[in-house]
């Protein structure tokens, strides 16, 4: 009687993760999102991990994510992962301002941003 159970957004040997709200603007954070596509995880986690960055930490707790849930949803071998697709999306932007001179107004804009990650098994060729 109830109601059918939602498809999956990820194929069998995909896994993602989103993380919303992240303080700052989509620009500079597909900037890193671009250093992780289609690596294996683990060279993925280094880079990010020595990246100067300030945004890098969240997209390694993003990236983090989605392997867990790869290993304790999907089933899926942590060793034989790689980063399918990192991009980015664009969120709320607050909108605070300034005097200026003259009677102006300064306009600042506080953008946010959203990250989804998809990892997907792969078999290593030999």
């Amino acid at each position: 009687m109830g109601k059918e159970k939602n498809p999956r957004r990820a194929a069998e040997n995909e896994a993602m993760a989103i993380n919303r709200m992240i303080r700052t603007s989509p620009q500079k954070l597909n900037l890193v999102a671009a250093m992780i596509r289609n690596k294996p995880v683990g060279k993925a986690l280094t880079d990010l991990t020595f990246s100067k960055k300030r945004i890098a930490d969240e997209v390694k707790k993003t990236l983090e994510s989605a392997i867990a849930n790869a290993e304790n949803n999907h089933g899926l071998d942590v060793d034989e992962l790689i980063v399918a697709e990192a991009y980015v999306g664009k969120n709320l932007v607050m909108k605070r301002g300034r005097p200026r001179a003259r009677g102006r107004f300064g306009k600042i804009l506080k953008p946010f941003s959203q990250l989804t990650i998809k990892v997907r098994e792969v078999e290593e060729q030999v």
